[in-house]
């Protein structure tokens, strides 16, 4: 029987809110609302992350990104850099015999080739190794060669790619991780796209455009979906769909991105709703995974490396360390467990358990709000430099510098939500709950404890 193919599909700052089947059809999605009628609809999935690097770590090891050392977004730090220890879902699937290759985002180390994808289990790389780009003036890094803008719009030349992936290893098994940088910022389109939702004028310039962004990835996965169908490969590939964090809010005027999540608290950045639970579907019509069904209970990032390791039938080692749980039973029907109990925690340059942490115990999240002194960055300039001008760091190396040690006044009291009557965490429990919530944080404290001591024994 031949091994399934996997093409994981990974959009940056979408949430639940930007599919038209979710919002009642302020976007146009046609491709992804089809997807959801024709596979199975994940409603509690979880990143691994509020943002992207960190969230792609816990993705591509199916660890809690602290273990990994990718605990930022500031390549200029190197704090995006995925440990060289650590064994990603590509190492596992190459080992088993698939052609793997990644096309889009990569941002798990941008400089320094140690870290380049084709060093991390992908035979083929085309795409940015940074966090964004921009979306005609690109430059694509097609397996150490550089390719530059040709007057093309970015994620056309990602589908593209990806189509011709597809096409080349038809024969054999593949697993394909495309990676959109849509709807991430710069906020470019082409007009076409964009005038759909200008002429309403229900939106900002700004929501025009990602909508607009979305519109064109959903029609690029089309042309994927139909590729997989005339190479009659549509009945054996595992297609999934989600996004690495919630949605980016904020902006001034018409450029304010803030716009319909359904209903949930926060976005990008934070640990509430907003921030981490994000769409997820898969499709998988000989593994059973079709039918419009919704699976209602929980799945993070971490989850997938294991789950879909089970559906390949690839060795996950005796001695790798994973946080994930195969979920591929439970997805298919059967009464598989699930982890209920899970951890978050981000800030910018040296994680702190008091600021922008949460964990989730069944129905029950506690969260300790963010704290705005830990998320300063001293040199926030060097994004862009990073991004136009990577040889720089290549030249002068990243910036070295020692964990930073926060003074914190007026740590706020966390919050405790019973999602199950409260998906919106309006209502804070804490006050009535006092016993839960005290267990929760000292298990929080304990967690960030136990992945800080691995991250302290990352020497690369």
């Amino acid at each position: 029987m031949r091994k399934p193919n996997v093409v994981f599909i990974l959009a940056d700052d979408m949430g639940y809110g930007d599919f038209g089947v979710f919002n009642d059809g302020l976007t146009q999605t046609p491709t992804l609302d089809r997807l959801v009628a024709e596979g199975v609809c994940l409603t509690q999935h979880y990143s691994a992350s509020p943002v992207c690097a960190p969230a792609r770590a816990g993705l591509m090891t199916g660890r809690y990104p602290h273990r990994t050392g990718a605990i930022d977004t500031l390549d200029a730090r190197g704090l995006d850099r995925l440990a060289l220890r650590e064994t990603t879902v590509a190492n596992l699937l190459q080992n088993a015999g698939y052609a793997t290759g990644v096309i889009g985002k990569w941002h798990l180390g941008a400089v320094d080739p140690r870290y380049h994808p084709n060093a991390r289990g992908f035979d083929e790389f085309a795409g940015f190794r940074g966090g964004w780009w921009d979306y005609y003036d690109w430059t694509l890094d097609c397996n150490g060669s550089f390719k530059k803008a040709d007057g093309r719009y970015l994620t056309d030349v990602l589908t593209e790619h990806a189509v011709d992936f597809v096409r080349r290893h038809a024969k054999e098994p593949f697993l394909l991780h495309l990676t959109y940088n849509a709807p991430h910022f710069p906020f470019e389109c082409p007009e076409e796209d964009v005038r759909p939702f200008a002429e309403t004028g229900k939106f900002t310039k700004g929501v025009s455009l990602i909508y607009g962004m979305i519109r064109r990835m959903d029609a690029g996965i089309a042309r994927l979906l139909d590729e997989l169908k005339r190479q009659g490969l549509e009945n054996d590939t595992i297609v999934v769909f989600t996004s690495d964090n919630g949605p980016q809010f904020g902006g001034l005027g018409e450029m304010c991105t803030t716009r319909f999540n359904c209903n949930y608290a926060g976005s990008k950045c934070v640990v509430y709703e907003g921030g981490i639970r994000v769409p997820a579907i898969v499709r998988w019509p000989a593994g059973g995974l079709t039918g419009g069904r919704r699976f209602d209970q929980m799945m993070h990032f971490c989850d997938w490396l294991p789950t879909l390791c089970c559906a390949a039938v690839a060795a996950v080692p005796a001695g790798l360390k994973v946080d994930g749980w195969n979920v591929l039973p439970a997805l298919q029907g059967e009464r598989g467990k699930v982890c209920t109990r899970r951890f978050w925690q981000w800030n910018r340059l040296t994680p702190c358990v008091q600021s922008n942490a949460a964990m989730r115990d069944g129905d029950w999240k506690l969260v300790r709000p963010s704290i705005g002194a830990t998320f300063h960055v001293p040199d926030i300039h060097l994004l862009s430099v990073s991004m136009y001008r990577p040889e720089y760091f290549i030249e002068n190396g990243i910036i070295r510098a020692a964990d930073v040690p926060w003074q914190l006044e007026g740590v706020p009291a966390p919050q405790l939500f019973n999602l199950g009557d409260d998906p919106q965490e309006q209502h804070d429990l804490a006050g009535e709950q006092p016993a839960r919530a005290t267990r929760m944080l000292r298990e929080l404290e304990t967690w960030f404890e136990q992945v800080e001591v691995d991250r302290a024994t990352i020497d690369n």
